[in-house]
């Protein structure tokens, strides 16, 4: 559903001019289903971990939750495989209905939710996220943005942020299927079928990716997970104080100040959550730093700790304290109809021991668009970062071109051949040893390696300047930062520059996300040139209770 602020932007306490969504989306502040999909399938793939005998049970109660055919759609024409991995798409469903479409109790939503009438109806998707599972070492997991502003697919076929491609697909799908006589719960179901296959098809296209398996989950499915599992830790860098604040409109009903605030007050350090209040953690976006991109590493911390908390007090394995969590699953969850979970378990026992880690993909710049408030993001870059980061070729993605790309500067195509120049990388970020990392994987891309130091300044992003004759390779390389590239005389001829900034995250160095309590320490690393992608912010590694803002 609309928001009202957007993604990644701080609020600015002024209404925002985003379009609403389609029938029945009204701009109220996010449901608790937000990160549904994420902590419900790391749920059902750790549920279904555990001896042979106890897998053997698990399989055939979790053989009874809800299937879909959505996927058929998008296997059609989905990317090839390049190995045995497995790629899970997780959905979160920001509705406040149940499975029929009847509407959640408005005591429920109101009274113990705090997140506004039962009787919004919105079908955004504002958590997507991509588990990929290899064939032997570290799985990855990448968060999309929900506001980035992509080529949807299922639908109408127009650009649109991704977590609308659900509601719209669906919306039309409403308008055939009632012109053929359906109502109730089978015009829900089917209408429902056609959001995910939609969701799934833009996911697919972005990220040049097979998607396997998917999982959804909405609000109520995220209250009933938590509800069984609580108490939950989680931990605070920082205290928090996120006051209600009511929604006023005037006598028209335009909104004065839109409503916003979850209620939660925590202090610094662990603290152990209710389902009331873990719904209210990984949906703050009001007074945090960088807003909804702070929230998404909320959300990836909790999926940690829940997962953490799975495996420290022997739940898995532990027919009895299965029990609920498993009737949570079979009600609320939603699955495809491919996904044998007994092949499951025999595929990923790489996903115990904290063996999980998490990232969000970069946006290149916030941007008004239609009156949206929107993410730009190049879809070339983010296919690069995706099948770096999975341990993929880069040069196997000849068919991806920049036509929905949306930044300004010029974009290689990722088989391109790297330019002739010599590459001379500088440090100034906090992250040690940075620029020497770096500097070898641009060398992996073909461009000569050149000067590696310490730069004299702190910038708090990263910056390419060349040399002359060193244009073109510049380009190709500033595209990899969502930089622009600047002639400068100071640099050599046929040199280019890069200056890491305070931007320049790395996925397998200390950042400022933290453990309390890890898990497996000699997890092998993922033996791929990752260590020096551009992401939103640093990992949030599993094993543990990840410290956030």
């Amino acid at each position: 559903m609309t928001e009202h602020a957007p993604t990644g932007r701080p609020p600015t306490g002024r209404p925002p001019t985003e379009r609403r969504g389609p029938r029945r989306v009204v701009p109220r502040r996010p449901g608790p289903g937000v990160i549904a999909g994420r902590a419900v399938a790391c749920c059902l793939s750790l549920t279904v971990l555990g001896t042979s005998g106890f897998a053997w049970y698990t399989t055939n109660q979790l053989n009874a939750v809800n299937r879909s055919r959505a996927l058929d759609e998008a296997r059609k024409d989905a990317p090839a495989h390049l190995d045995s991995s497995v790629n899970i798409l997780l959905i979160g469903l920001d509705s406040r209905k149940n499975m029929d479409g009847t509407d959640l109790p408005k005591e429920f939503v109101q009274d113990e939710l705090h997140a506004g009438s039962s009787e919004i109806g919105g079908y955004n998707t504002n958590s997507l996220i991509v588990l990929h599972i290899p064939p032997s070492g570290k799985a990855q997991a990448v968060s999309i943005p929900r506001d980035d502003w992509v080529q949807t697919y299922g639908a109408d076929g127009r650009m649109h942020k991704i977590k609308e491609a659900y509601g719209y697909a669906k919306e039309a799908a409403e308008e055939k299927l009632r012109a053929k006589g359906l109502n109730g719960a089978e015009l829900e179901q089917q209408s429902r079928e056609a959001g995910r296959s939609a969701t799934i098809q833009t996911v697919q296209k972005l990220l040049d990716i097979p998607i396997d398996h998917f999982a959804e989950v909405n609000l109520i499915g995220f209250y009933d997970i938590a509800k069984a599992l609580e108490p939950i830790p989680v931990c605070l860098n920082n205290a928090v104080d996120d006051p209600i604040v009511s929604r006023i409109t005037d006598s028209k009903g335009n909104v004065i100040r839109p409503g916003g605030g979850t209620g939660l007050e925590l202090p610094a350090g662990v603290s152990q959550l209710n389902a009331a209040q873990a719904l209210s953690f990984v949906r703050q976006r009001h007074n945090l730093t960088n807003g909804d991109l702070d929230r998404t590493h909320r959300q990836q911390a909790f999926i940690a700790s829940v997962e953490y908390k799975l495996k420290q007090e022997g739940v898995i394995g532990d027919l009895g304290k299965m029990q609920d969590l498993l009737d949570v699953v079979k009600k609320d969850v939603v699955i495809d109809d491919q996904w044998q979970i007994l092949d499951f378990v025999q595929q990923a026992p790489n996903l115990t021991g904290g063996n999980v880690e998490f990232n969000t993909l970069p946006i290149d710049k916030f941007a008004t668009i239609g009156g949206q408030e929107v993410n730009q993001v190049d879809p070339v870059k983010l296919r690069r970062i995706v099948k770096q980061l999975f341990g993929q070729p880069v040069d196997a993605d000849p068919a991806a071109t920049p036509a929905t790309s949306t930044t300004s500067g010029p974009t290689p195509s990722p088989s391109e051949a790297a330019a002739d120049a010599t590459v001379d990388v500088l440090n100034g970020s906090p992250v040690s040893g940075a620029a020497g990392e770096e500097s070898k994987a641009l060398a992996a891309l073909g461009y000569r390696a050149g000067k590696v130091g310490t730069a004299d300044s702190r910038p708090r992003t990263t910056t390419v300047k060349y040399g002359t004759g060193a244009q073109d390779a510049a380009q190709q390389i500033a595209a990899r930062y969502g930089a622009t590239a600047t002639a400068s005389t100071a640099i050599a001829p046929g040199h280019v520059q890069v200056l890491l900034g305070a931007d320049h995250a790395t996925t397998d160095t200390a950042d400022t996300t933290t453990t309390v309590t890890t898990g497996d320490p000699t997890a092998p690393a993922r033996p791929t040139p990752t260590a020096t992608l551009q992401m939103q912010g640093p990992p949030v590694k599993a094993g543990g209770v990840p410290c956030v803002d």
